[in-house]
């Protein structure tokens, strides 16, 4: 919902800092990263994994396109506080230092998406990578794991 939000990894950095509703923002390009003037915005929940998420926002973004070009919309300039995001690091997805289940699961759902860097962690020789994360009860999680020898 720009110009909260500004830069990289927007999708990941909602969901880190509790967001469960954003808005995709259709947005004229200009020189700065998610600067330009806004065409229009649409609701979207961050409910699921990022994948999932993904997958929903198609058909919004579709009906967009369609809408711009066929009520020959004109961009407005943002409003609102600038957030500025930092792009996420692959170092960022180690879950050791994470407390409570909900963190957990939202790391693994934020990050389950093909090329993203999945949620991890490592001993000495093996590297635990988790997807498909279900919250189950106030002290239980279900993911799944894949173990890469390191």
């Amino acid at each position: 919902d720009l110009p909260f939000g500004r830069g990289g990894s927007p999708l990941q950095n909602l969901i880190v800092r509790g967001i469960e509703k954003t808005k995709i923002t259709a947005l004229k390009v200009n020189e700065g990263i998610d600067t330009g003037d806004v065409y229009m915005k649409s609701n979207l929940n961050l409910n699921g994994t990022a994948q999932e998420i993904f997958r929903r926002s198609i058909p919004i973004i579709k009906a967009m396109i369609f809408s711009i070009i066929d009520n020959k919309l004109r961009p407005f300039p943002q409003t609102g506080e600038v957030v500025e995001f930092l792009r996420r690091k692959p170092e960022q997805s180690n879950i050791a230092a994470l407390e409570n289940l909900v963190d957990l699961h939202n790391y693994i759902r934020m990050l389950d998406c093909d090329g993203y860097p999945k949620a991890f962690i490592e001993t000495a020789y093996f590297r635990l990578e988790f997807t498909n994360s279900e919250i189950n009860s106030s002290n239980s999680l279900n993911a799944n794991v894949r173990i890469v020898k390191k």
